[in-house]
């Protein structure tokens, strides 16, 4: 059974997709068009699919994404281009808003299933007692645990994350069946006072070696749930992924169609306030 959907004014969530136009492996990845869509529009799609969100932003640096998510039906926060993260611009675009929860909808992961979001925003409401939540699932295909661009995560029994990298984990030095490889899915939920001191920490070692924003969460000892995951994703690093997407999107019309609601915010659609200050 999907999650209900709370009573108007008791618990408020709001799903944003940081997009930045100068990504060094992919300039211009939010633009690229997926089966004649910009990729930022499908993103939008699939969040604005999410039933318990009231709220789909998209937080971008560049007035090219922010009008073209204008012209798609959606809401557009411009935000300093010298934020040094994605997690920063989700910030800057909730920081003057009375939300309860944050959704992180990478703007790089156009198949995500917006059940996932739903899940997310469930848990944090459900559990108090972790400020954070994301998703994984198995590895379908054992040969992408070595892919350095899949990001694996391995966590305790009562789904606390331990640990996320790039490298294969756990390193199997004897044979466990029963113990999957688990990749991470982009995507991640927060309270909104737990984002705001993400924010607040400088970047962990850990997380300068892996590229990785999410072990500053965990280095400072802020609990994150990783929640098993509705379907896969892929995330487009590459040109070479967009011909996998591409792929799926034209041979599956009802992922094209996915997220198509009318209106996921009560705000018009447009340009919104960041509550940024200078």
């Amino acid at each position: 059974m999907p999650p209900s959907k709370p009573q108007p004014g008791s618990f408020t969530a709001a799903a944003v997709i940081p997009s930045r136009h100068g990504a060094e492996r992919f300039p211009g990845k939010p633009l690229h068009l997926l089966a004649g869509v910009p990729m930022v529009v499908h993103v939008l799609r699939r969040a604005r699919g999410a039933r318990l969100v009231d709220l789909v932003l998209v937080a971008t640096d560049d007035e090219r994404i922010a009008r073209v998510v204008e012209e798609a039906g959606g809401t557009a926060v411009l935000t300093d281009p010298s934020l040094p993260s994605g997690t920063d611009r989700v910030w800057a675009a909730v920081r003057g808003r009375d939300v309860d929860v944050v959704v992180n909808v990478q703007g790089d992961e156009p198949l995500l299933d917006p059940a996932n979001v739903d899940d997310v925003v469930a848990f944090l409401r459900d559990h108090p007692e972790f400020p954070l939540a994301t998703v994984a699932r198995p590895l379908d295909d054992p040969s992408d645990a070595a892919d350095p661009n899949v990001v694996k995560v391995v966590f305790a029994d009562d789904r606390r994350a331990l640990y996320f990298s790039r490298s294969p984990i756990p390193y199997r030095r004897r044979p466990e069946p029963s113990l999957p490889t688990w990749k991470h899915l982009g995507l991640y939920g927060y309270r909104k006072e737990a984002l705001a001191r993400w924010t607040s920490l400088p970047p962990h070692p850990l997380e300068r070696a892996e590229s990785l924003e999410q072990l500053r969460a965990l280095a400072a000892g802020m609990p994150m749930a990783v929640l098993p995951a509705t379907g896969d994703s892929i995330g487009v690093d590459t040109p070479e992924d967009v011909l996998r997407v591409e792929r799926i999107l034209r041979n599956d019309p009802t992922l094209k169609a996915t997220g198509s609601r009318a209106a996921a915010s009560p705000e018009p659609a447009g340009r919104a306030g960041s509550g940024e200050t200078a």
